[in-house]
């Protein structure tokens, strides 16, 4: 049996060359140096903990979010209630006063003064029709004014001149009658002879006769007066005529040379040129207002619930992004755009299918002198400040005894 001093020389010296072969290992080029371990020593370090100490940022995370989030429910709850009062569209265009130009009386066009898409101001004259034959008949009625002045002084001359053969008429009428008495009573006491008598007779039916016969002429005279002799003439209905022919004729004249009705922009130009006939009543071309601009717009019968005509409202026009024009709502229609269709909608049918009706509705635009100008028919989106809030959930307002929106 060994005794037990051999046995830990033995170890002793095995441990030794361990060691020895380590540091040989070790101490060779590019060799590793890997940790020294004793013989059944174990160097496997133990697993880390889950428990072990966390960062600050997490651990404050879930408090903070605890915390903010009855800020937010708040916050939330405050926009939605008091949300809901601007009421916004994107089916509305730019409207303006636009008026096809044309002219009641017929003619040649002599001169276009005006180009393609040119601006221009009031009573700018446009264009104008050859006016000779126009210039003609205005000379012609201003005659014809003269000419029926002459014609009643003369009826009044006439009427005062026969008035006088009337007057004197009247006198050989009295004087014959007595002169006739007379004979009559000679004759009867034959103190006359008959021829005396028959003369006498004779003389005072003649002169009975002429004043019934001047009488009536006076009459006709009077009634070419219409019926008041001593009127001035330019209270006659004949006269008066005269002067409407020849106003008539001045307007005409006046309605050859065409202006603009208001300021704007004419457009469509090329199809009026100069040598052309122009009939009555036929458009030359047109012009688009730049004062008087509204937007029309077609908002859903469920968007208006609040809308009022007078409220502000705030419109972007798609052609101009990041410009903003101020408007008022200035009119809403009293019909849905579909009572004014010509095939009206049959709701009595059996496959009725309920629509959303939109209402037409008017907002005119504020001057807004610097903006780029505004076209008709150009895109807008249009938000109406209503200033009536949403309001709490119906159910939550029965819930707390409110009122809802």
């Amino acid at each position: 049996m060994a005794n037990p001093s051999d046995n830990e020389s033995l170890i002793g010296d095995d441990k030794m060359r361990w060691l020895n072969r380590r540091v040989e290992t070790v101490n060779a080029p590019g060799a590793q140096r890997p940790e020294l371990k004793a013989p059944g020593e174990n160097r496997t370090p133990p697993p880390e903990s889950d428990e072990g100490p966390k960062s600050p940022r997490k651990s404050l995370k879930r408090p903070l979010m605890f915390a903010l989030l009855p800020v937010a429910l708040v916050v939330a709850t405050y926009f939605y209630v008091t949300g809901g009062a601007v009421m916004s569209t994107d089916n509305a265009y730019v409207q303006a006063d636009m008026v096809g130009l044309s002219t009641d009386v017929s003619g040649i066009v002599r001169e276009v003064l005006v180009k393609d898409n040119q601006t221009v101001a009031k009573d700018d004259v446009l264009f104008k029709l050859d006016d000779l034959p126009f210039r003609l008949a205005l000379q012609k009625a201003e005659a014809q004014v003269g000419n029926t002045r002459n014609d009643l002084i003369a009826l009044q001359t006439s009427y005062r001149n026969m008035q006088s053969q009337v007057e004197q008429a009247k006198k050989d009428v009295d004087f014959n009658e007595v002169n006739f008495k007379r004979q009559q009573q000679l004759i009867a006491n034959n103190f006359t002879p008959q021829a005396s008598f028959d003369a006498a007779r004779n003389t005072l039916q003649g002169a009975q006769q002429k004043l019934a016969s001047l009488t009536q002429q006076l009459a006709g005279i009077a009634a070419n007066l219409n019926g008041d002799p001593d009127a001035p003439v330019e209270d006659h209905p004949r006269y008066k005529d005269s002067l409407a022919s020849r106003d008539e004729a001045a307007r005409q004249l006046a309605h050859t040379t065409v202006r603009a009705p208001f300021a704007g922009i004419v457009t469509n130009v090329p199809s009026l040129q100069p040598g052309q006939y122009m009939a009555a009543a036929t458009t030359a071309f047109n012009i688009v207002s730049s004062d008087h601009v509204w937007v029309q717009s077609s908002p859903k019968e469920t968007e208006l619930t609040y809308v009022r005509p007078g409220q502000h409202a705030v419109i972007e026009v798609d052609t101009y992004p990041g410009f903003q024009w101020n408007g008022t709502v200035d009119s809403i229609s009293p019909a849905s755009a579909s009572s004014f269709s010509l095939l009206p909608a049959e709701n009595t049918s059996g496959n009725w299918v309920k629509v959303v009706q939109r209402i037409p509705m008017r907002v005119r635009v504020e001057n807004a002198p610097g903006k780029p100008p505004l076209r008709v028919g150009m895109s807008v989106a249009l938000s109406i400040d209503t200033g009536h809030p949403r309001g709490f959930p119906y159910f939550l307002s029965a819930m707390f005894g409110g009122s809802g929106a």
